[in-house]
Formats: structure tokens, sequence, C-alpha cells
């Protein structure tokens, strides 16, 4: 027994040098980052520019893995199933992370319990645009007019939970004024149908709606945030147009499985926020309508514990129904 016992530990010690040798060389294969949504969207896009980055500084392959469905949510599942060695991760959006748990009524992951934030990679603004022929030139004009006609005027969203969605229930909450939603599947039927006058306002993507604000299809009355956008600069934002309550970002993080090894995270940390300093990184992003930003794993847990909280706020007094 005693010879069997002692060979058992050769082994058990042989097993984990092997381990704590993979771990020294991380990573030592190609490591797979699910994007948790379909190709050719600006989430897809600043995916693809961060597995980029990632993959030159490890020297080894970052791959990205699109698998849509549920907003977000399969993909994400899967991450939070993977084994955590640091070779599954996911740049996924706020949405996904903080207004999901509210939205649906079972989900098979907890984000907070389940994956293990690495860093924030970048953050994007909603714009709140109109139709040329609503008559209104500034937001003060359109609460106004929104609260003379309660609940005749439509808004779009790319779908029930989207931030297009929560942006304008947010708005609603803080102003008063009585809109009613129109949801569509995705961010670019509801654009399709607003530059062509068959919704009349929409919180949308700055990126997306830039183009149709500088040409005059559309008109921007405000954009989310803090602070005015350089896309932008004529735009006031929120605060300015005298609503600072309405503030509203849509970011993207990256995230493991719980459980992976804090020395992984450091390194991915470490390396993720040195690519979101890179010029061409931050070049890259813009092109999406996306500011490149980074930070700790604490910085994004506490604004995953943040945003949950809001949002849940705004479901429960918005009486939005879960799905």
């Amino acid at each position: 027994m005693r010879i069997f016992t002692a060979a058992i530990g050769v082994v058990m010690f042989g097993a984990t040098g092997s381990v704590i040798a993979a771990d020294a060389h991380y990573p030592s294969r190609p490591v797979r980052v699910i994007v948790p949504y379909p190709a050719g969207g600006s989430l897809d896009l600043i995916g693809r520019i961060y597995a980029k980055a990632l993959g030159d500084t490890f020297g080894q392959p970052f791959i990205v893995d699109n698998r849509g469905g549920a907003n977000g949510n399969v993909g994400t599942e899967a991450v939070a199933n993977a084994a955590p060695d640091g070779y599954t991760l996911v740049v996924t959006s706020s949405s996904n992370l903080t207004i999901n748990p509210n939205i649906y009524r079972r989900m098979a992951f907890d984000v907070q319990r389940d994956l293990a934030p690495v860093s924030l990679v970048a953050v994007q603004r909603n714009v709140l645009v109109v139709y040329p022929s609503l008559p209104v030139k500034s937001v003060k004009e359109l609460v106004a007019l929104a609260k003379a006609k309660p609940g005749s005027i439509n808004y779009g969203s790319s779908g029930v939970g989207s931030s297009a969605h929560m942006s304008a229930e947010l708005f609603r909450l803080v102003t008063g004024a009585e809109m009613t939603h129109v949801p569509y599947k995705g961010v670019g039927p509801a654009t399709n149908d607003l530059i062509a006058g068959q919704i009349p306002l929409m919180f949308n993507n700055l990126a997306v709606s830039t183009p149709f604000v500088k040409s005059g299809r559309l008109r921007a009355l405000a954009v989310t945030g803090s602070g005015r956008h350089p896309a932008l600069p004529q735009v006031p934002s929120m605060a300015e147009a005298g609503f600072p309550g309405v503030d509203v970002s849509l970011w993207e993080a990256l995230l493991a499985p719980a459980a992976t090894p804090p020395d992984i995270i450091a390194r991915l940390n470490a390396e993720t926020v040195k690519a979101a300093q890179l010029p061409e990184v931050k070049e890259r992003l813009a092109s999406a309508g996306a500011d490149a930003s980074a930070g700790t794993p604490q910085h994004l847990a506490q604004m995953i514990r943040g945003e949950t909280a809001k949002w849940a706020k705004v479901v429960r007094d918005a009486k939005i129904p879960q799905e």
C-alpha cells in the first residue's frame, strides 16, 4: 500500500508540475474568443480588433468564434461553462451582462457568479435621432410634444432589452414623456424604417446614425453620456440638453470563466490595457463608432454590479415584462 501511495504521489506531482509549467507559458495553444452575436456587427469588429492585438502580443492565435442567440446569452453561457484555463474567453456587451439578467426570467448562468472580469475594452454612445418631419429641434421640444400627445409618438429599437430600448425607457422615466415602443429584430431594420419615416425617433448607435445626420436624413437631438462626442460635435449631450439623468453608455468587455487562475487574468488584463493604447487599435475602434477603454478587473466588476442594479430599477419602474 505504501508503495502504491508513493507511486500515486509521483504521478500527481508530475501532473501538477506540468500544469504549472503550462500556466507559466500561457498561452501555449490557440485561444478561443467567443463573440455572442452574429458576424459583421460592431461587437464582432471590436472582438476581432482585440483578438488580433492579443494574438500578436502573446504569439498564439486568438480565434473569434461567433455564437449568436438570445441577445448574447447563448455564446456567453458557453464561456460560463467552459474550462477555467484561459483558453475560452468572451467579448460581449453591457446589455448582455447587465440588462439581460433583468429582462430574462431564466438564464442558464449567473453573470456575476460564473464569469471572471478581465477588462473593459470599448465604450460606445447612443444618439437620440428623429425623422426630420417631426416638429422638434431640441430634447425639451420633444418632451413637450410627447407630453401633449401621450402615447402617440412611437420610438424604435433593435429589440426588447437592447441598449436602444433601455435608453428610451430611461428617457421616458426621467422626462415623463409617454411614448410607444416599436421593437425590431436588429438595428438594421429599425434604422431602415427610421430613415424612411416609418417611425419618428430612436436612440440609435452613434456610428450607425452619424452618416444619416450629416446627410440631413436624420436630425440629432442629443448624445447619451456626460459630454459631447467628436463625431457629432455640434450635438449636445443629454446633460447639456437639460436631462443629466439620461446617462447611458453601451460598453464592451472581455471576460473569462469563473475560477480562471488569477495569474492568467492578470496577464490578459495587462495586455488588454496595452492593446487599448495602441494607435491602430484606437483607429480601428473609431471606425466601429467605439472609443478604446480599458481598466482593472475590479473596475469592470464594479461596473457590472452597478449597472445591473440600475437597469433592475428601470425594468421595474417602466414595468417592462420579463421574457
